[in-house]
């Protein structure tokens, strides 16, 4: 069953590479953290327009979530 807000179907490539992965890689560290800030932006000033309030909310928070992970493997 797919979680359209933690791990969406149409996010995950044929051979099971999730992009958020690959994004992590392709960017760095940094780079990935700075993306998921962007991205938890989007959701929360899209919220509603596109989708379920609750459901953009909800996906903000995996991006920050992400985010602050990121920052507390590296100690920041």
């Amino acid at each position: 069953m797919s979680d359209s807000v933690h791990q969406p179907d149409h996010y995950q490539s044929d051979d099971g590479i999730e992009c958020i992965d690959a994004i992590r890689a392709a960017l760095g560290r940094e780079g990935f953290i700075a993306h998921c800030r962007g991205t938890a932006i989007k959701y929360a000033w899209r919220s509603g327009k596109k989708a379920e309030h609750a459901e953009d909310l909800r996906k903000a928070c995996v991006y920050l979530e992400w985010a602050a992970k990121a920052m507390e493997e590296s100690g920041q």
